[in-house]
């Protein structure tokens, strides 16, 4: 499905960002580094299970360096442990953005990376990139427009920004991690699985849909399932960055933080 964006910024349509993630009880924060790294890792029974599930995004992340006739200039977001560069063997120049770094020194991916970031603002504005990618990220960021805009500026004017996301909002996919993670967690723990998701998951998939259609001209979405409604996974592929609203949505931001 394609949706060409002829809409135009308001004050009001973000307005509920940036988002407030839920606050974890004491007993959750004991284990949240643990299972944290666990997940990441793909260390135990149901995540190594997902990380399988997960290769879906990946594999539809890297289609379009197959094809590419040079190495594209790529900003992964969100980076982990570097594990996408498995899918990408060919990609010469790759840049990522994660505050993690302690996920990064333990990656034996890591001295493929040019350039690491904590931060996308701190990322320069020259030169652009061909490809900004994210794999199960965006339903995490809090300042979720922000952060999209942002990377529409980083981007040449025929790139595309691609992005993997879990189908969260939907039935399938709150059936899918109660009946596996969920479990699994549990029996671990003693500990509600959905608590942790609702702390972590701050955007559902259809949140990610409006912030994606508004900032870019042309967007491409498929589905791990049947329909957006019932998938396990989306996949977004976008064009056309339009940078008049990217700025004029930062300016928006930068004077009401000042």
């Amino acid at each position: 499905m394609t949706k060409k964006n002829d809409g135009c910024y308001n004050d009001t349509m973000f307005s509920h960002y940036p988002k407030k993630r839920e606050p974890l009880p004491p007993e959750y924060q004991a284990i949240y580094k643990q299972h944290f790294a666990e997940n990441r890792k793909g260390s135990t029974r149901t995540s190594s299970a997902a990380s399988k599930m997960e290769a879906w995004m990946h594999r539809r992340i890297a289609e379009d360096v197959k094809k590419a006739a040079q190495s594209p200039r790529t900003l992964e977001l969100g980076a982990g442990g570097l594990n996408h560069l498995c899918y990408e063997p060919d990609v010469k120049h790759y840049d990522v953005v994660e505050p993690y770094t302690d996920l990064i020194q333990e990656s034996s991916y890591k001295d493929r990376v040019q350039h690491f970031y904590k931060d996308i603002f701190e990322v320069p504005q020259e030169p652009l990139y061909q490809r900004i990618i994210s794999i199960a990220v965006l339903e995490h960021l809090e300042e979720l427009p922000r952060i999209v805009a942002k990377s529409g500026l980083l981007m040449t004017d025929d790139g595309s920004f691609r992005a993997g996301i879990p189908n969260e909002g939907t039935i399938l996919w709150k059936l899918g991690y109660r009946l596996t993670t969920g479990i699994e967690f549990r029996q671990r723990y003693k500990l509600d699985y959905e608590t942790l998701m609702r702390h972590e998951h701050v955007n559902t998939a259809d949140d990610i849909d409006a912030v994606l259609t508004h900032f870019f001209q042309k967007v491409q979405c498929r589905v791990f399932g049947l329909s957006k409604g019932f998938a396990f996974y989306r996949f977004y592929e976008c064009h056309g960055p339009d940078k008049n609203k990217c700025r004029e949505y930062l300016k928006e931001i930068e004077s009401k933080n000042q």
